[in-house]
């Protein structure tokens, strides 16, 4: 296939003069340990602290199963990014590589169903975190902090992306130490070496000592993948933040290399304590959420604030990463001239300022409609963008079939990070998530997110068709003043 020219030259703005450290016009602000912690932090998603207590009792121990293969999933997807974000470094990632590898209109259909998944996320997040902090402070309404929350973090992005970066950097900070200690210290007691701790160290008992490890049969093990699969989003995040960074190649390859541990530490490890703490069927899982019930176990007092506060600096990292991340792709997207031009100019320090303003605006929009619509229209839009993970990663998959000849004929050198055991892993990734798709609709509760989501992308890539056929007919047509 003819590669496409560089959409970083096609009808977007040019680079800043005199700003060599630059890229696609953006600010290369970040440092290498803000990619590193947001490498880090953006495997864990506040969905593993709130979510991963209905997954345990749809599942029981089972549920671990369900956490190592997305787990694997996720990193044979990270390791198809890795190979074409290190040899080619862009703020639209994906979106760009679609662009080049499968035509125009799969670039443009998967960057604006991506940057329609980020804005409805940034509502959720933002009233996640404005209950929390009214549960702290009633006096302030919660509408009140889900705009406080918004707006600042709004004014840290339109500042610069180092400030994006050093938030991002604190924030993550807090989610690893926090997950990490959690990790150390359960472990401690459940091998019953903690001092002071009230949990009996039953060691691996509890994994089956409550109905066997498969409880509910080990077709649970596919109702917990449901669950849980959606938790994981956020792991490319790093990719799209690499393009403004001094050394994006290097940035991309070690969070690739890194991708293994961080899930196997963060995801599979913490709930592994959390099942050896506790018998999966223990009431108080489900009633005070998992890592609560956990601490509670081991005799951590007020237990249920801290996790509070762990889950809300998850959810401020979350909103900051997605408005960082919408207003990436709609920048990308302008450079491309699938977007307004807007989008894709910059202020004098590299920030797409009409990009981040459009994605607050259609967060603050969502925001309203969950506090006026929350069972109709707020309801659709998140169900609509509930299955747009998997379609991102199907999308990655597919581009980077095409993407590594690509990157052969033109700049082998480049090919750094390599996709392992090629292309039988990317074929076989692609019919885990196609299983995954066709296994939702047969769940009452995620058949609706799938055909919704569906439903949506097809109206997208429909108009990115009718697109296309319009810049081919302007290609193509000869003006008659013009002779043989």
């Amino acid at each position: 296939m003819t590669s496409l020219p560089s959409p970083t030259k096609e009808g977007g703005v040019p680079q800043e003069p005199g700003n060599p450290q630059s890229a696609d016009g953006l600010q290369a602000g970040l440092k290498n340990r803000h990619l590193s912690m947001i490498a880090i932090g953006g495997v864990i998603g506040a969905g593993l602290f709130v979510g991963s207590a209905s997954g345990i009792a749809a599942a029981g121990p089972a549920i671990l199963v369900s956490y190592v293969l997305v787990g694997l999933m996720v990193v044979l997807v990270m390791r198809m990014l890795g190979e074409m974000a290190a040899a080619e470094p862009s703020s639209g990632s994906f979106s760009y590589y679609a662009d080049r590898a499968l035509g125009r209109w799969a670039g443009f259909s998967i960057g604006w169903l991506y940057w329609f998944f980020w804005v409805v996320v940034l509502a959720v997040e933002a009233t996640a975190g404005a209950q929390i902090l009214e549960s702290w402070i009633p006096a302030v309404p919660q509408w009140a902090w889900a705009l406080i929350v918004m707006v600042v973090l709004t004014a840290t992005n339109l500042t610069s992306v180092s400030s994006y970066g050093e938030f991002e950097f604190w924030f993550a900070g807090i989610k690893v130490v926090a997950i990490s200690g959690f990790v150390v210290i359960g472990l401690l007691a459940v091998f019953g070496i903690l001092p002071g701790s009230k949990n009996p160290g039953a060691g691996l008992g509890h994994l089956t000592d409550s109905g066997g490890f498969f409880p509910h049969g080990a077709g649970a093990i596919l109702t917990g993948i449901l669950m849980v699969v959606f938790s994981f989003m956020g792991s490319e995040i790093v990719t799209l933040a690499a393009g403004e960074s001094a050394n994006p190649q290097r940035a991309v390859a070690k969070a690739t290399n890194s991708v293994i541990w961080r899930i196997g530490v963060f995801y599979v490890g913490s709930i592994l304590v959390v099942l050896t703490l506790l018998p999966w069927n223990d009431p108080s899982i489900v009633k005070d959420g998992s890592y609560v019930a956990a601490l509670n176990s081991i005799g951590i007092p007020h237990s249920g604030e801290i996790m509070k506060l762990i889950v809300l600096t998850s959810v401020l990292s979350c909103l900051n990463s997605g408005l960082y991340t919408a207003s990436r792709m709609a920048f990308s997207l302008g450079r491309r001239g699938d977007a307004p031009a807007s989008f894709a100019r910059v202020t004098k320090r590299g920030v797409p300022r009409a990009a981040i303003l459009s994605s607050v605006l259609f967060g603050f929009v969502a925001v309203f409609f969950n506090y006026r619509w929350p069972d109709t229209v707020f309801a659709f839009l998140l169900n609509s963008s509930g299955a747009v993970a998997l379609f991102v990663w199907l999308v990655i998959c597919f581009t980077q079939l095409r993407m590594r000849g690509i990157i052969l004929r033109e700049a082998p050198e480049k090919l750094v990070v390599r996709m392992w055991l090629f292309p039988y892993l990317t074929w076989a990734t692609i019919g885990m998530i196609s299983f995954v798709l066709v296994y939702m609709l047969t769940d009452a509760a995620a058949r609706e997110q799938v055909l919704l989501s569906l439903l949506v992308a097809v109206l997208v890539v429909a108009v990115a068709l009718v697109k296309d056929a319009r810049r081919a007919r302007t290609a193509t047509a000869v003006p008659e003043s013009v002779e043989p």
